[in-house]
């Protein structure tokens, strides 16, 4: 199959085009490399089946070749971060609404299979646990922008369910905290990345709050297989969450951390406020309900938390 990768050469999406070319498919990734990286498509910049294009989704006349020549297309290209999110809304709303605005449109025009990478963001304040598919959103106020890029995924959500309506093989796919090699954003909020680079460097572990909020941590290898999962008929019009559904709390994380690094590094706390201004709001838990991802897509998380932060390590250490 002919497959076109949005934000291909990002953390996820570079794992995942190197594994649909194992899998024998024809790749064209698309990144404007503002995240993204050339080099952690290494294994794939000269395969025979890769095509590597650098460029943005906000370009529809690009978006059109591309699609002209695929299949299908997995939707990963976005702005995130928490930093963002606080620092340049505007960026985040724009850059993840009208590029997938663009895709969806001209995919629909030639009727081709849609995958597209949403949040765990998106449930927002809900505390009512697991979350499943059909759970509420609650956030909070316009004017807090902490809660832009859940919005904005929540928008393009609606615009994929739209155009499923109208006959557009389109999937959503709700990724819970995945994390792994290739993960640098650590300055945009990807707590793994970050602990780890600062334990790897005698540096202290920086909790946020009291550490007490847990997240549900999924090996990229566990959200790459449900990504590819999401290709069949089967899931067409509907959204499915993609993760691990075993709870882990910021400070055990860093506790996990520092031990297995073999660190002295102290483990220090950080208010909200220190770290990202007035008016920032974290959630106590986000767990995900994965019922209708394993009775339809046949998923469930295969690497432990331990296995799988053993590996990211080893990965920082030879970077």
């Amino acid at each position: 199959m002919n497959i076109l990768v949005t934000g291909g050469a990002g953390f996820i999406g570079s794992h995942l085009v190197q594994t649909l070319l194992l899998q024998g498919h024809k790749v064209i990734t698309l990144d404007d490399l503002s995240a993204g990286r050339e080099a952690f498509l290494q294994e794939a910049i000269h395969h025979e089946n890769h095509t590597f294009i650098q460029g943005s989704v906000l370009n529809r006349t690009l978006i059109k070749q591309c699609i002209d020549q695929a299949e299908a297309v997995f939707h990963l290209a976005a702005v995130l971060g928490v930093k963002n999110t606080v620092d340049d809304p505007v960026k985040v709303i724009e850059g993840n609404i009208d590029g997938t605005r663009h895709v969806l449109e001209l995919a629909f025009r030639r009727g081709i299979k849609v995958i597209f990478a949403s949040t765990s963001e998106v449930y927002g304040k809900n505390t009512s646990l697991p979350f499943s598919e059909t759970s509420d959103r609650v956030y909070g106020a316009p004017s807090i922008h902490r809660w832009c890029y859940a919005t904005a995924k929540s928008i393009d959500e609606h615009l994929c369910f739209a155009f499923a309506d109208k006959g557009l093989p389109v999937t959503v796919l709700r990724y819970f905290n995945a994390y792994g090699p290739r993960q640098m954003n650590s300055q945009y909020g990807m707590v793994i990345p970050r602990f780890i680079h600062a334990a790897l460097s005698g540096q202290p572990l920086l909790v946020h709050g009291d550490g007490s909020q847990s997240r549900c941590f999924t090996y990229v290898d566990d959200t790459v297989r449900g990504t590819i999962s999401a290709l069949g008929r089967q899931a067409d019009g509907l959204a499915f969450n993609i993760g691990s559904n075993r709870p882990t709390t910021v400070l055990q994380l860093a506790r996990m951390i520092v031990k297995m690094t073999g660190s002295k590094s102290p483990i220090q706390f950080l208010s909200y406020e220190e770290a990202y201004g007035k008016g920032y709001e974290d959630m106590p838990a986000r767990i995900p309900d994965l019922t209708r991802s394993s009775a339809l897509l046949g998923f469930s998380p295969r690497v432990s938390l331990e296995d799988g932060i053993g590996r990211t390590i080893h990965w920082s250490r030879g970077k």
